[in-house]
C-alpha cells in the first residue's frame, strides 16, 4: 500500500485492532485482579509456602511452626510448655493436615500439596475450626459434596443469647489503635449488625458505654490480654467469642478499608474490608461456628482486596435455627459453589467485561469509516 494508503483505511485498521483487544480478548484488556497466590505483602504464615510437597516421614525446617498454626486452630493439642513442636512430619501432623483438608473441601491426603498450603496462608478469622476436639466445620465435606448441602455449625454445646436478651446493645470501645473515625466505624458496624437482624428476630443498638453493652468491639495489637494474641498484617484478622461473652476484637495492624471500596485502597494487596470481617465475627457473637461452604459468610478465610457482606443461605438457615425468622425477611437463593458472587474482587468481580454500550460504539465507528 505504501505512501498511497488512505488515512481512512489506516484509521479503520486501528479501530479493528481495538475491537480485537477489547472484545475478542477481554481478559487481557480488563484483568480481573491478581491470582490469590500472588501477593507481594507477606503474612505471618508466608514461610509455609516452602513446605509445599512435604509429607509424612520427612523432617523439614518450619514444620514446627506449621504445627503451632494447626494447634491454634484446634487440629493439634498444644505441646508441653517445656518442649515446643519439632520439625518432624509425624503421624499426628499427617492426621491434622488431613482433618484440615476435609474441613476445607480439599483432597484429604495428609500431604502438604500446593492447594492446601495456599489455603493455610490465606488471611482468616482467629476462631478455631476445632474446639475441644469437636470440629465446627464438616469433616466429611468435599468440593463436590458441597453442592446443595447446608454446612452451618454452632459452637460446642450450642451457646446462644437467651430469649430475654434479644435486643442486644453493642459499644465500640477501643478505637485509639485505628485511624478510622468514629462516625465511619459506627456506620460500618451498624450495617454489619443489620444484615443479621434482617434475617432473625434479633435487634441491635449501639450504645456509648461498655457498661451498658452486651457486646464490646475494639481494635487491638499483639497480646491484648484475652489469650488470643494478634500476629500482624494478613494473619488472623479478628476474633469474637461465643454467647454470651460478647467480646469482638480486630487486629489494628490490618489495612482496614471502611468505605467498602477495596479496589481503590492504596495497598490493594493488603486491603481488608472491615464490614466483611465484621459480618463474619458477628456470626460468632451470635453462636455460629465456621462453615465449609466457601461462599458463606461463616467460611473462615477471606481474600485481600475482596468484599463479602451478603448472608448466604447457609448463614441464614444457621442463624434462623437459633433465633427464629424475621417475618419480613426475603429468602436467599443458594449460590452455586462453582461461582463466588458473594465474594467480590476489588476489580469489580471476576466476570468484569466491556459493557455493551462500549462494544456498540466501536461497531458504529467501524461501519461509518467503511462507508
Amino acid at each position: 500500500m505504501g505512501a498511497s494508503t488512505s488515512p481512512r483505511l489506516v484509521l479503520l485498521v486501528a479501530v479493528a485492532t481495538v475491537v480485537v483487544v477489547f472484545v475478542v480478548s477481554p481478559v487481557m484488556a480488563f484483568p480481573t485482579g491478581l491470582p490469590a497466590t500472588v501477593n507481594p505483602f507477606p503474612n505471618p504464615w508466608s514461610a509455609f509456602q516452602n513446605l509445599s510437597g512435604c509429607h509424612a516421614g520427612e523432617e523439614r525446617e518450619g514444620l514446627g511452626k506449621l504445627k503451632d498454626y494447626l494447634s491454634h486452630f484446634g487440629y493439634l493439642p498444644p505441646p508441653p510448655s517445656s518442649s515446643p513442636y519439632g520439625d518432624a512430619f509425624d503421624d499426628a501432623l499427617e492426621a491434622a493436615v488431613a482433618a484440615y483438608q476435609r474441613n476445607f473441601g480439599l483432597n484429604a491426603t495428609g500431604e502438604l500439596d500446593t492447594t492446601t498450603v495456599e489455603q493455610m496462608v490465606a488471611p482468616r478469622c482467629g476462631v478455631a475450626d476445632v474446639i475441644n476436639g469437636t470440629s465446627t466445620m464438616d469433616r466429611n465435606s468435599s468440593a463436590a459434596a458441597l453442592r446443595g448441602r447446608h454446612l452451618y455449625s454452632y459452637f460446642p454445646g450450642g451457646p446462644m443469647w437467651p430469649p430475654f436478651r434479644r435486643n442486644l446493645r453493642y459499644a465500640i470501645t477501643a478505637t485509639s489503635a485505628t485511624s478510622i473515625d468514629r462516625a465511619t466505624l459506627s456506620a460500618v458496624f451498624a450495617r454489619a449488625f443489620s444484615r443479621w437482624a434482617a434475617a432473625t428476630t434479633l435487634k441491635f443498638k449501639e450504645v456509648a458505654s461498655a457498661s451498658d453493652a452486651d457486646i464490646t468491639i475494639g481494635f487491638y495489637s499483639g497480646d491484648h490480654g484475652d489469650g488470643e494474641a494478634f500476629d500482624g498484617p494478613l494473619g488472623t484478622l479478628a476474633h469474637a467469642f461465643s454467647p454470651t461473652d460478647g467480646r469482638f476484637h480486630l487486629d489494628a495492624a490490618e489495612a482496614w478499608v471502611a468505605n467498602g471500596d477495596v479496589s481503590s485502597a492504596s495497598s490493594f494487596g493488603a486491603a481488608v474490608d472491615l464490614e466483611s470481617v465484621a459480618v463474619h465475627e458477628i456470626g460468632h457473637l451470635l453462636g455460629l461456628g465456621h462453615s465449609s461452604v466457601p461462599d458463606s459468610i461463616m467460611y473462615p478465610t477471606i481474600r485481600t482486596g475482596s468484599r463479602k457482606v451478603e448472608l448466604e443461605s447457609d448463614d441464614v438457615l444457621g442463624i434462623q435455627s437459633l433465633y427464629g425468622t424475621n417475618p419480613n425477611f426475603r429468602s436467599v437463593t443458594p449460590t452455586s459453589p462453582s461461582t463466588s458472587s458473594r465474594e467480590m474482587d476489588g476489580s469489580a468481580g471476576a466476570d468484569i467485561r466491556p459493557g455493551s454500550g462500549f462494544v456498540g460504539l466501536v461497531v458504529a465507528v467501524v461501519l461509518l469509516l467503511a462507508l
